[in-house]
């Protein structure tokens, strides 16, 4: 009995941190620890459900200790917030006052494409659309937008072209436009060489976000090729 409690603990905290260190990608809504719990349980009550030579006791007893980990989780979340931090995570600060923060990003094994991704989902197609972005500690995404961001019209969709030093193919071809199009816009603010832009997007109107790795980001705006337009 006493062998299953701490087999069934040492999986817990096991899952536990995993999941903590796949990044809030694989979170959802639920906390770290409610996620593992979830999935424990679920697999705790099937095995001897579904194996009649395992007592049905060790299940109610697994059951009982993921019950009380729980439980001890919570008490000590609530009672010392260094822990709370180190169980639950933190919320992750994603868009600032500079532009995107890349490391951030990183830490959460995310890239620019999904920030796209969750911009979208809460109305801002932008990336410059918000001043500040997060990631909470349950995954959701949370963004507060500029102030004179809803007076911009906004004539088309911005398209990802540079990604992390890396242009888009498919979005030249979608824009009708070309990497030496690009190059020159580039090389006409200063900068050699492509690895060193982690994104730039392209709106309709010729708009441009840029933005270097470890550098505040800048907008402008271009003239489109003859014939660019999606």
């Amino acid at each position: 009995m006493g062998l299953i409690f701490i087999r069934t603990a040492i999986v817990f905290f096991a899952l536990l941190l995993v999941m903590r260190l796949m990044g809030k990608r694989q979170i959802g809504e639920m906390q770290p620890f409610e996620l593992v719990i979830t999935l424990l349980i679920a697999e705790l009550a099937c095995i001897p459900m579904a194996d009649t030579s395992i007592p049905l006791l060790y299940g109610i007893v697994s059951i009982l200790t993921i019950f009380l980990l729980h439980q001890l989780i919570l008490l000590l979340d609530l009672k010392v917030k260094p822990l709370k931090r180190l169980i639950g995570g933190k919320p992750s600060l994603v868009i600032n006052k500079n532009g995107i923060d890349v490391s951030e990003l990183e830490r959460n094994h995310l890239d620019v494409t999904d920030l796209i991704e969750s911009m979208r989902s809460q109305g801002y197609f932008s990336l410059d659309e918000v001043d500040y972005a997060l990631y909470e500690a349950n995954g959701q995404f949370t963004a507060m937008p500029r102030e004179n961001a809803e007076k911009e019209q906004k004539a088309s969709l911005p398209v990802l072209i540079v990604d992390d030093g890396k242009y888009d193919k498919h979005n030249l071809q979608l824009t009708k436009t070309c990497e030496a199009f690009f190059n020159e816009v580039l090389h006409s603010h200063g900068i050699k060489k492509l690895k060193k832009v982690f994104v730039l997007t392209l709106d309709g109107t010729g708009k441009i976000y840029l933005q270097l790795r470890g550098e505040k980001f800048c907008t402008f705006r271009v003239s489109l090729p003859e014939g660019s337009a999606w």
